[in-house]
């Protein structure tokens, strides 16, 4: 790696460190613990998941979909179960990846990610909007003065012109970082009067330090943690394994997703013994990370040293920030991040999938990333075993004495209720052929029905024979109950 490429790796994760702060910050918020308890979050897992992940370029940190989760917890048993809580959530994201689970990712059909991607960049956007608003002495939230609001929504209009202008003119330093710098300087210069980091919270702190979660190690506290873990292993690594399948289309280059899960268990186990809250990948903060040039593993480590840096010895000058230059940054990647593809091809795709990727997306919104996913694959996959079931067809050869059916397509648990009604057993000769030269048996549901049509034809006096069968669908058979006798298989190298 050359001095050229150093620096656009040590740029980019400066940058992807400075989006981090205001919204690991409001994360925290969200989840009812001490900012502090989310950058240290974001500085380890960060850390960790740059060194040993799987997915150079990508940037982890504390996220918003693990904070909602875990406000709930905070606020019925304290923060020190969230602490053990997000211990047992790394121990089961590392299991995952000890048992080489990550491919499971490419189970996740297209629809299901466009929806992912689109829904996370109207999260990302909306969470933007709660910087508008202000606490009044009584307590209440409010839309800020229109005055300071026309200055931070100006702010915040010169950093999305920076930000998307500069490429256009040098690509040899990160836009963000420069809108960022250039509405700081202006901000500083003319002495504007506006919203900064430190209104949200003193990012100010010392070094981590170990300590187990002070909660009783008894069975009740295991049965009050284990839901909430659950939960909180499935969302991070849904979202971090998509954010991974995100980025390595992006790149043209392929990842490691279970290297990438034992990483983020790692970095959720020891950052919970360093007080920190939970975390996975950042889709946000990772485009941020490659449209600033970071490609590498050292714009990971950069972003997670520089924000340990701005806690320890940085904290007034980021302060003393403009929220408006990040909010200004996070509107451009919520941008970049949506497909706009998506709803311009909507035409011109199948239905179903246009059904797939607008429920990912307003399930991801309104509740959370795991339960949308979810949602997806089971819509794409009814609708996949609907498709297949239809396309299940028989061609009917009647001789004097013999009927043969030729079966064409697979056997499963959507298409058997349709392969039964072929047949007529009362109307079919007392030799009847069933072929599978160009068919497939799927599952027990397939085996069920063949045995159930079998009985029929026995019930009328007749003998049906399978032929044509595969090697597998052979064995599967035979298996049934150890009763082949009763199926009249036919070797499947006769005719």
């Amino acid at each position: 790696m050359d001095v050229h490429d150093v620096k656009s790796e040590l740029l980019a994760g400066l940058t992807a460190a400075l989006s981090l702060v205001p919204e690991v910050v409001g994360f925290a918020l969200v989840a009812h613990v001490n900012p502090l308890t989310g950058l240290y979050a974001a500085f380890i897992i960060c850390l960790v998941a740059a060194i040993w992940g799987g997915r150079p370029g990508m940037i982890s940190g504390a996220a918003g979909s693990m904070a909602v989760v875990s406000a709930g917890l905070v606020v019925q048993h304290g923060v020190q179960y969230l602490f053990a809580t997000i211990v047992l959530t790394g121990i089961l994201q590392m299991a995952f990846a000890w048992f080489r689970l990550g491919k499971l990712i490419r189970m996740v059909p297209h629809a299901v990610m466009l929806g992912f991607v689109n829904g996370l960049a109207i999260v990302i956007a909306s969470a933007q909007v709660q910087h508008f608003y202000v606490r009044a002495a009584d307590g209440r939230r409010g839309l800020m003065a229109p005055g300071k609001l026309l200055v931070m929504l100006g702010l915040i209009a010169l950093t999305i012109a920076v930000t998307v202008l500069l490429p256009k003119v040098t690509k040899a330093f990160p836009s963000a970082l420069a809108g960022i710098l250039a509405v700081s300087g202006l901000a500083f210069a003319l002495g504007i009067k506006t919203r900064t980091v430190g209104d949200l919270a003193s990012i100010h702190g010392t070094l981590p330090h170990f300590h187990l979660p002070e909660v009783p190690y008894t069975l009740e506290t295991l049965r009050i943690i284990v839901p909430y873990a659950l939960i909180l292993a499935t969302i991070g690594l849904v979202e971090t394994l998509l954010t991974l399948n995100l980025i390595d289309e992006m790149t043209d280059t392929r990842g490691r997703p279970n290297r990438e899960s034992m990483a983020q268990g790692v970095g959720n186990f020891v950052g919970a013994l360093f007080g920190g809250m939970g975390g996975c990948a950042m889709i946000g903060q990772s485009m941020i990370n490659l449209n600033a040039g970071g490609r590498r593993r050292l714009s990971g480590i950069a972003a997670g040293g520089f924000l340990l840096s701005f806690i320890l010895v940085g904290s007034r000058l980021i302060e003393r920030i403009p929220l408006a230059a990040l909010v200004g940054v996070m509107f451009v990647v919520a941008a970049e991040t949506f497909n706009w593809k998506s709803l311009r091809g909507m035409a011109r795709v199948p239905k179903h999938d246009t059904l797939v990727m607008l429920t990912v997306t307003v399930v991801t919104v309104f509740t959370n990333l795991a339960v949308a996913v979810v949602a997806g694959i089971v819509i794409a996959a009814l609708v996949f075993a609907w498709d297949h079931a239809q396309q299940l067809e028989v061609q009917i050869v009647a001789v004097p004495g013999r009927t043969t059916y030729r079966l064409r397509g697979s056997l499963f648990f959507a298409s058997a209720a349709q392969f039964t009604r072929f047949f007529h057993p009362k109307n079919d000769p007392a030799e009847v052929y069933l072929e599978f030269d160009e068919a497939r048996i799927m599952d027990s549901s397939a085996l069920e029905a063949i045995e159930a049509l079998t009985e029929r034809y026995r019930a009328q006096g007749k003998l049906l024979h399978l032929r044509g069968l595969s090697e597998h669908c052979d064995k599967l058979l035979r298996r049934k109950d150890g009763r082949v006798s009763l199926l009249a298989v036919e070797d499947y190298e006769t005719v």
